[in-house]
């Protein structure tokens, strides 16, 4: 308090005190956060609302604007799924060309993934006293390792970086990952590690949760934009360029499912301890997956109008006011090329591929969370597994037929069964 009190009589973006502030926050959890300090927080952003117009623009400005976003949502009454998950301070500051989107998903996740890995050693060693309710056993630390780095490996390779050997220990090779990441991070991306960590709760799991979430929605960002590629590029009637789009956002999601597994590794005391101070916050409200779904077909009116659109009301507004699709763009490529009945090439086959994979997705995800939630309510109290059973089934396209999900378990699932007897989940969608 007394830093933030003397920051108060001088306010500049750059010396924000967010180590005694974020100190405190881990301390207790943001559910209970004094108000003192939450008072404090407010008073500094309408101080920042005070500055002359030039000051929203001075270095460090738009990370205080999204820390205290994030921080304040319980405060202001609107906490939800992205303030819980702090996206704000995760998004790229702008859109840019494919190639760079794409890089900015694989560094975030292996910034994100090699964090957990770093917080899951230092609380094994005893080297750290951060939310230190229901620490894991060492076997369930090594799965974590194993299932982390399986995701992270590719996009280290593609970002030019060193990579622990996969056979290594999985202790030495969680090492070596963060020893790599951690090298190649400037001081912004380290304070963005620090500040998008802001669990509800003192639960160790719940470290795991809020970065798997985190980095499922680095994943969503890239579909997005290739989905857009890939309709700008029908229009423009260049098959080849569609083609590459849908063929990067397909490997994207292949290389995400083992977060599923990972996320099986939550304990389920651990997440029903966190899981009561989480209400007004569930993944329906992801903007990310919906923005996907939408993006691929236009949704049914029931789906359009039912509370998960509801909850993302720019992107419902979006295709209310006629949102192109995947599948217009499609239609009107055949239609310009004169092609007619079931066509087979590479454009289908590119097509029918990202639809197998997010309907394999969808039913990893289901499964899953059969398994963590039986019948039970989903995060946030909504529908939980039967809303997944029925989403799992909405068809990605309209115009490019699709085999089902297959009913037998995939390897992830597979992975996932054991731990996910024991834990509880979210649902996404």
């Amino acid at each position: 308090m007394r830093e933030l009190t003397a920051w108060l009589a001088a306010p500049e973006a750059a010396a924000f005190p967010y180590r005694p502030v974020l100190a405190e926050f881990h301390r207790v959890g943001k559910h209970f956060v004094a108000d003192g300090l939450l008072a404090s927080l407010a008073a500094a952003r309408e101080r920042l609302a005070e500055l002359p117009p030039e000051a929203s623009v001075a270095p460090g400005r738009r990370l205080l604007d999204g820390f205290l976003d994030t921080a304040l949502d319980k405060w202001d009454g609107r906490y939800d799924y992205p303030t819980y998950t702090a996206l704000v301070l995760l998004a790229a500051p702008d859109a840019g060309p494919g190639t760079r989107v794409r890089d900015h998903r694989d560094r975030l996740v292996a910034m994100l993934l090699a964090d957990l890995l770093r917080f899951e050693r230092e609380a094994a060693a005893g080297a750290t006293g951060l939310f230190p309710e229901l620490r894991p056993d060492a076997s369930l630390v090594a799965k974590r390792y194993r299932l982390a780095l399986r995701v992270a490996l590719p996009a280290l390779r593609r970002l030019g970086l060193d990579h622990p050997d996969p056979g290594a220990e999985p202790g030495e090779a969680a090492r070596l990952l963060w020893e790599t990441v951690s090298g190649a991070l400037d001081e912004g991306e380290r304070q963005v590690l620090r500040l998008s960590m802001l669990p509800v709760y003192v639960s160790h799991d719940e470290y795991l949760f809020v970065r798997v979430l985190q980095a499922f929605e680095a994943t969503f960002a890239l579909l997005v934009v290739r989905l857009r590629s890939s309709i700008a590029a029908l229009d423009a009637d260049d098959e080849a360029g569609a083609v590459r789009s849908l063929g990067v956002a397909e490997s994207a999601l292949a290389e995400s499912a083992p977060l599923f597994s990972l996320l099986a590794t939550m304990q389920a005391a651990a997440f029903q301890e966190f899981r009561q101070f989480t209400e007004g916050a569930s993944a329906i409200q992801s903007r990310g997956y919906k923005l996907v779904e939408s993006l691929c077909r236009t949704p049914d009116a029931e789906r359009l109008h039912s509370h998960a659109y509801r909850s993302v009301p720019e992107v419902r507004a979006g295709v209310l006011d006629g949102q192109r699709t995947l599948d217009d763009a499609y239609r009107g490529y055949r239609a310009r090329r004169g092609d007619g009945g079931d066509v087979r090439d590479g454009l289908t086959g590119a097509m029918a591929g990202f639809a197998s994979a997010l309907r394999r997705w969808r039913q990893t995800h289901y499964r899953l969370a059969v398994r963590m939630l039986g019948e039970r309510s989903g995060t946030g109290y909504t529908e939980g597994t039967p809303y997944l059973s029925a989403v799992r089934r909405i068809p990605v396209f309209d115009s490019v037929p699709t085999a089902s999900a297959p009913d037998s378990g995939t390897e992830d699932e597979a992975r996932a069964g054991a731990g996910a007897q024991r834990t509880a989940g979210v649902t996404v969608g």
